[in-house]
Parts: C-alpha cells; sequence; structure tokens
C-alpha cells in the first residue's frame, strides 16, 4: 500500500512537474489585463477540459501494447499525417516555450543584476551559452531535480500567497474589462500543457495501470489551485501594474526573491524540455549529427530575431505557443482516443466517454482559441 502510494505521488508530481514553467508567470498579466474573474473563468475552464484531455491521452496509452511517444501514438491510430500533425504540434510547443524562457531569463536576470532589462538580450544568449554547455555535457541526471524541483515551487507559491494576501485590494480583483475577456486563453491554455509526458507516466506506474486516472487528475488540479493562489496575490495587490514576467513586478529584497523563484523555475523546465527535445530528434527522427543545431542553434536564432526586430514579447511567445500546439495536440488526442476505442489492443483501466459531439465542439474552442491568437 505504501508503494502504491508512493507511486501514485511521484507519478502526479511528474505531471505537475511538466506543466508548471514559464506559464505561471505570466497568468498575473492576462489576468490583469481581462480581469481577474474572466481569468479565473479560463483557468476553471480550460482546466477542465484538459484534465479530459490528458485522461483520454491516458486511456489511449492503457488501450495500446506498445509504448509509444505522442508521435508513435499519432501514427498508430491517425496514421502518418496524423504522426507529422502531432510531431509538428510538440516542437511548436517546445520550441516556444524555450523561446519564452530565454525572454524571461534574460529579462530577470538582467533586473536582478542591473536593476533594469537593458541587457537583457545579452544575458539571455548568456543563459542560452551556459545551457547549451550543461546540455550536452552529459549531465542528463539534472532530469531528477524536476521531483524537487516542483515541490520547492509548491513551498514557494504558497509562501507567497501568505506574504502577498493582506495587501491584496478588492478594486484590482473586482476590476473587469469586457472587451479583453479572450486575452488569458492562450497563455492559460499553455500553463496547462502537460499531456507529452502522459507516455512517461503509464510507465511510471508500470503494472499498478489502476492509479493513472487519478495520479492525471492530481497532476493537474495541483497546478491549476497553484495557479489560483499566485495569480489572485499578484493581480490583488498590483492590479494593471503586473509585468508580463510576474517575477520582475517587486522591487527590493522581496522582488529580487522573486527573481530568483522565477529563474529557477525558468532553468528546470528549459533543462526538461530541452532534453525532451534532444531525445525526440535522437530517438524518433535518428539526427544524431545534426543535434546540436535543432537543440541549441534554433532556439537562440529565434530568440535573435523576435529580441533584435521586437517581434513578440514573452506574453505573445506564451499565447501563440499555447492555443496553436495546445490546440492542435488536443483535437488530434481527441481523434485518437476515438479509434482506440475502436482498434486498441488492450481493455484498459478505465475508459472516459467520448462521442462526434464532444470531438467537434471543443476542436471549435480550439480552433477560436488559435484564431484569435495568431490573427487578433
Amino acid at each position: 500500500m505504501e508503494n502504491r502510494k508512493k507511486n501514485f505521488l511521484s507519478a502526479a508530481f511528474t505531471l505537475t512537474g511538466t506543466i508548471i514553467g514559464a506559464g505561471i508567470l505570466g497568468l498575473p498579466y492576462v489576468f490583469a489585463q481581462s480581469g481577474f474573474f474572466a481569468g479565473l473563468f479560463w483557468l476553471v475552464f480550460l482546466g477542465v477540459v484538459m484534465i479530459f484531455i490528458n485522461l483520454w491521452m491516458g486511456e489511449i496509452t492503457l488501450r495500446t501494447k506498445s509504448i509509444h511517444q505522442l508521435p508513435g501514438y499519432a501514427n498508430k491510430y491517425l496514421g502518418s499525417k496524423g504522426r507529422r500533425l502531432m510531431f509538428l504540434s510538440i516542437m511548436l510547443g517546445i520550441y516556444s516555450a524555450l523561446l519564452a524562457y530565454l525572454i524571461g531569463e534574460g529579462q530577470s536576470l538582467s533586473r536582478l543584476f542591473f536593476g533594469g532589462t537593458d541587457y537583457a538580450l545579452f544575458f539571455g544568449i548568456g543563459f542560452w551559452f551556459l545551457m547549451t554547455i550543461l546540455l550536452h555535457g552529459g549531465i542528463q541526471r539534472l532530469k531528477s531535480i524536476e521531483f524537487w524541483g516542483v515541490f520547492l515551487i509548491i513551498v514557494a507559491i504558497i509562501s507567497i500567497f501568505v506574504i502577498l494576501l493582506p495587501d491584496v485590494n478588492s478594486a484590482n480583483v473586482l476590476s473587469i474589462n469586457k472587451s479583453g475577456f479572450f486575452i488569458p486563453f492562450g497563455v492559460v491554455l499553455f500553463s496547462l500543457l502537460g499531456f507529452a509526458s502522459i507516455p512517461e507516466l503509464r510507465q511510471e506506474v508500470d503494472k499498478d495501470r489502476k492509479i493513472l486516472k487519478g495520479s492525471i487528475i492530481l497532476g493537474v488540479l495541483i497546478p491549476i489551485v497553484l495557479y489560483i493562489l499566485f495569480s489572485f496575490v499578484f493581480v490583488g495587490t498590483l492590479g494593471s501594474n503586473v509585468s508580463e514576467v510576474a517575477t520582475l513586478s517587486f522591487d527590493g529584497l522581496f522582488g529580487r526573491i522573486l527573481l530568483l523563484l522565477g529563474i529557477f523555475t525558468m532553468l528546470t523546465s528549459f533543462f526538461v524540455l530541452s532534453f525532451s527535445l534532444k531525445d525526440y530528434f535522437i530517438y524518433d527522427l535518428k539526427k544524431k549529427k545534426s543535434i546540436l543545431f535543432y537543440v541549441s542553434i534554433v532556439p537562440l536564432i529565434l530568440y535573435l530575431l523576435v529580441s533584435l526586430f521586437d517581434l513578440a514579447g514573452f506574453i505573445r511567445v506564451l499565447g501563440i505557443g499555447g492555443a496553436v500546439s495546445g490546440g492542435l495536440a488536443g483535437i488530434l488526442i481527441l481523434l485518437m482516443n476515438k479509434k482506440a476505442k475502436e482498434k486498441g489492443d488492450l481493455k484498459p483501466e478505465y475508459s472516459v466517454p467520448i462521442n462526434w459531439f464532444i470531438i467537434l465542439l471543443l476542436s471549435l474552442i480550439f480552433f477560436a482559441g488559435i484564431i484569435f491568437e495568431v490573427f487578433l
């Protein structure tokens, strides 16, 4: 029983650790732009949607005898076109996240050392250089910091909530911007993405597959609760003065502590995503010789283009990345689950109902989010 509980929590924390990243630092800003309760609506609504998407993905893994990554499952149930679209979705999600981390780390480090963001580009490049050396230095064991990283982030967010709660102004929380109702969509969706880790969870639970469903639900609920606490105190304390990267919003000792929290959160997430990207190119595409270019050079090129030509900021990158990557992958998972129910190899430990009405409704929501984030 004790071992089962440990496996359950470990699997849940794996999903939580995958979900929590740069997205949390952008939530207070979009919540402030739309009004806290509009942001809360999207967080709860999309949170419920993503719980089901993850459960449907978990069911796909349980119905399939062989173990795959997302493109492999897409290939099995949707064919080669589905595999290519899923791979495109994953690449868009990872590259947008790495780009957001470089932007956020550059601004955070510049603020930490010089009190402003004037040197953000140089610090972003320096951060990239350090990560590239570490990433290609054979220290994949650093992925193991994710569990304790999640634990520390939970403690830090609860501490921030307790510290800032007395300074919350109800007027800031109750403020509404009707024209900005859809602003949080992309960033919220980005902050909830984590279904790429579901195949890993399936392997973690091993033969005790009955705990997978509960682990998925808990793994998504933890970030939702933390996001609500984090966004509430930032919006309540600062109102519309929240920075795009939330941890840049305060000065003094407390501000520096927040900067360190943001830097740590993005650093750990950067490592995990970089290793995932590395594995995709090595094991899925067999491109070992070009790995440095795809994993390190491409993110740097994107960062330089975005920064030098002012193409997009932290929030814009999160919004587009979340809507496009999350929306496309979500639609594919809906279709994969429908097919897996018909053509799966195994009887699953749980089954979540799905029909064409649900698939069409959620697909329309995802498409609407993509159009809003990219074109409006």
